[in-house]
Order: C-alpha cells, then structure tokens, then sequence
C-alpha cells in the first residue's frame, strides 16, 4: 500500500487537532522512511523481480528491522516517545495518536503484502496478497485514502480558495502517482525503489503541510452559526 496509509493520518489530524498534519504524514510512513534508508545502507534487502506480484515488483525478503510486528510496535512506540518529548504541551493523548499512525503502516500493509511481513525478526512472514488483484487493491487505496480525507474535511473549514479545493486535488494528484506505481514500468534498481520513496513522502508531507495552512478546525459553534444562517435565509424565502 502507498497512498492508502494517509487515510490514517487525515483521520488523525481530524480526531486530534493539534497534532501537525506533516507530522502524521511522516508517521504514517516512518516504517518505509527508515526502509529506504536501511535498503541505501544495505541493512535490509529487496530484490526487483517483475510479476512477483501483479502490481508490485518488489520482493522484500529481508526486512525484519522495519516491517517485522515487533519492529513495527517498536518504532510505533519510539516515534510516541520522541512526539511527546517534542510537544508535551499536546500530551500524551496526542503522543499516542502519533504511534497509533506509525503502527497503522504495518496493519495495512499486511492486508496488500504477499507472505514477506515477518511477525519478528525474519520469522513467520504473514500477509494477505491484495496486491495480486488489482482492482480491488486500487480500490482499497482510494477507499482508506479518500474515507479519512472526507472525515479530516468534515472537521474544518477553508479559509481560501486552495483551502477549499486544495486537499481534493492533492488526494486526486496522489492517486495518479499510485496509478503510475501500481501500473508504470518497473524501477530499475533497489536503490532507486528506496530513493523515489523516499522523494514521494517528503513531498506528500510538504505538500500537506502547505494545505493545511489554508484551513481552519471547525468549532461547534461555527457549525452552529452557519445552521443559523441557514435558517434564516429559508424564513426570509417563506415570507417572501
């Protein structure tokens, strides 16, 4: 999975709105930023093997520091840790939030993963191998991507034009990147698998970090007043 992780994070930042939204899209993705950097290290290893599965050519065989369920866990826990030690005027409920991002990651992806996601160390790899259909693969990242966006929106309001249309475009912009991935040729080395990866989540978290300037939490009673006002506007049409 890759787009489909930011459903989490715009989940998030709606339930808990003091959290940056950048760094949610960070969290969500931290298991493959420090994948990629451990992949340019050569401390964990993948193979490009075109067909290994019908809309991934990545076969991660060696990933136990990353992607294994204790790993997973603690990074999950580390990134909470360091949140808290970074914003503790958030509190730890924030904290949580944030390790309740990361650990998402490794959720996900056990649903789209072919039998590479080790429960710890390189041992007892499990996974549901989505990614060998891929129309309901596709389907599943718009799905968790767009359900959380659609709930983030719901929780505030724009302030300006791109606050209005800005997230959606973006969403729409991330799934052609996702087509490209799903359905474009393969890249040409583990290296360079690392190294667009890497590239993309900057981007993303930049990018989000841009909207959600444009947009404001939306209050109980701004939600309130426009109901209001939309009352009024419908009286003022029955006496007319």
């Amino acid at each position: 999975m890759f787009v489909g992780h930011y459903g989490p994070s715009f989940a998030a930042k709606g339930m808990r709105k003091s959290i940056p939204l950048w760094v949610l899209f960070i969290a969500v993705q931290l298991l493959d930023v420090f994948w990629s950097i451990f992949v340019l290290l050569g401390i964990e290893k993948v193979r490009i093997v075109p067909g290994i599965t019908a809309t991934n050519p990545l076969d991660l065989y060696y990933m136990p520091y990353t992607h294994s369920l204790i790993g997973a866990m603690l990074w999950a826990l580390g990134a909470a840790l360091v949140y808290y030690l970074w914003r503790r005027a958030d509190g730890w409920a924030a904290a949580m939030f944030v390790g309740a991002a990361v650990f998402s990651h490794w959720v996900l992806d056990v649903v789209v993963h072919r039998p590479d996601m080790p429960l710890y160390g390189n041992s007892l790899k499990i996974g549901l191998g989505l990614w060998n259909y891929p129309a309901p693969a596709f389907v599943l990242e718009i799905a968790v991507l767009f359900s959380g966006m659609y709930f983030y929106l719901k929780t505030t309001q724009s302030t300006t034009r791109v606050g209005r249309y800005g997230m959606v475009i973006f969403g729409l912009a991330m799934l052609v990147v996702e087509s490209i991935v799903f359905f474009g040729p393969p890249l040409s080395s583990d290296k360079a698998a690392a190294v667009t990866a890497l590239f993309w989540y900057f981007v993303f978290a930049g990018v989000a970090h841009w909207l959600e300037g444009k947009r404001v939490p939306r209050t109980v009673g701004q939600g309130n007043i426009a109901a209001s006002a939309g009352l009024q506007h419908a009286s003022r049409a029955k006496i007319l």
